[in-house]
């Protein structure tokens, strides 16, 4: 229970359904005065989940989760943009931390299941898209272990997001009205540089300047630190060009970052690292959807190739920015996740 309005809805849900429900939020990490309050993971958050429990008449625990979440997600989140990559942190939180360290503590009250209110659908075993599809969150999920997922409960993902809010009015939840969270969780001001400049010596190549170089090798500018920037960008860049100019590559050994036109962004193929499988591995010559970023559309595509934890697929259309770091996340034709990675 995050303290927000979903995992709310999805804990009165299991309680009228005759679950014998127990309710859990996690601490991550220390929250001093730079980090705001917001809809989830703040103090006010932990009493919100606390306040919506007592309502429900379920037990309450918070967990304190500070040094694995720092471990698998804060210092792997630094450890990415070092290298020029853009990470997921959510994917890191439901792969290591949620549907993980928290499936321990479960174990430890003799629970059958683990339920979130994420907008995604477990059903027999396997995980599918979110009814509402505005809201899907199958994305942030590829990265969990398959066994996790026959233990899953989904009470939220068959709902759309306004009966989520309407059903939590009509139970007095105070979560009710709660603004959703989209910004990453242990960033103050959305400002993940600042993050960074805590972890990392001033003099990390991934913040110290550079030069701004076209996709044909041409110098143009120089840049504050390649950890600012992430492929697809256009803010930030120098102007006076004929077309905009968009990040179309990082090359961290050189501190370089190379810019082009809209077109040069365009990608037909792309390969996958890291891979989770929550379905029967992808053979070379089978199809699938992939979709590389969490608001764009699914691609169909084909696989190439399959080697141990790498897979390489060929998309039938183009696809803007493929960003290395980011998740590649597996459908099939009915919405069912089959497994994923990261974008070499």
């Amino acid at each position: 229970m995050s303290g927000g309005v979903d995992s709310s809805v999805a804990a009165a849900a299991l309680v009228e359904q005759g679950y014998d429900v127990v309710g859990a939020t996690m601490k991550l990490f220390c929250y001093g005065d730079n980090v705001p309050d917001r809809p989830c993971c703040s103090l006010d958050s932990i009493n919100d989940a606390r306040d919506v429990a007592a309502r429900l008449g379920i037990p309450h625990y918070v967990l304190n989760f500070e040094d694995r979440f720092s471990l698998n997600v804060i210092q792997n989140f630094v450890a990415e943009y070092s290298r020029g990559r853009t990470p997921i942190p959510c994917v890191r939180c439901n792969s290591f931390t949620k549907f993980r360290d928290l499936l321990a503590h479960a174990d430890a009250l003799d629970c059958d299941h683990i339920a979130t209110g994420h907008y995604a659908v477990a059903r027999e075993g396997a995980l599918y898209r979110g009814a509402d599809r505005n809201k899907d969150q199958s994305y942030f999920l590829w990265g969990i272990d398959r066994a996790v997922v026959a233990r899953m409960l989904t009470p939220v993902g068959s709902l759309s997001k306004a009966d989520t809010r309407r059903w939590a009015r009509e139970l007095g939840l105070v979560t009710a009205d709660k603004p959703e969270s989209v910004e990453i969780c242990f960033v103050p001001d959305d400002d993940y540089v600042a993050v960074l400049e805590q972890h990392l010596p001033a003099d990390a190549p991934a913040l110290v300047p550079g030069p701004l170089v076209t996709t044909g090798g041409q110098v143009i500018g120089q840049h504050q630190g390649f950890a600012r920037y992430t492929v697809g960008q256009r803010k930030g860049l120098p102007g006076g060009a004929s077309d905009p100019l968009y990040v179309i590559a990082i090359r961290p050994e050189r501190r370089e970052v190379v810019v082009g036109s809209a077109a040069e962004l365009e990608g037909g193929s792309l390969r996958l690292e890291e891979l989770n499988w929550l379905a029967e591995p992808l053979a070379t010559g089978e199809s699938c959807e992939v979709q590389i970023r969490y608001r764009s559309r699914p691609v169909p595509a084909v696989v190439t190739a399959h080697q141990g934890d790498s897979l390489e697929l060929i998309l039938s259309s183009p696809a803007r920015a493929i960003a290395p770091g980011q998740s590649g996340v597996l459908y099939d034709a009915t919405g069912r996740v089959l497994g994923g990675g990261v974008i070499a």
